[in-house]
């Protein structure tokens, strides 16, 4: 599954977040290293979100 993500340049570097997920946001220096994590968050959220059985 897809999911749509917002990015945008910071003076840290990036933030990115998912607006489909409440709360699963993420950042990066880099904007490559944002999306890297933003990737990493969103399977997180999605392992915990299954878990609790959301």
């Amino acid at each position: 599954m897809q999911y749509r993500i917002k990015l945008k340049k910071s003076e840290e570097g990036f933030a990115v977040w998912c607006e489909d997920l409440p709360g699963c946001a993420s950042q990066g220096t880099t904007e490559d290293e944002a999306l890297e994590n933003i990737r990493e968050a969103i399977q997180d959220y999605l392992i915990v979100r299954d878990e609790l059985k959301i």
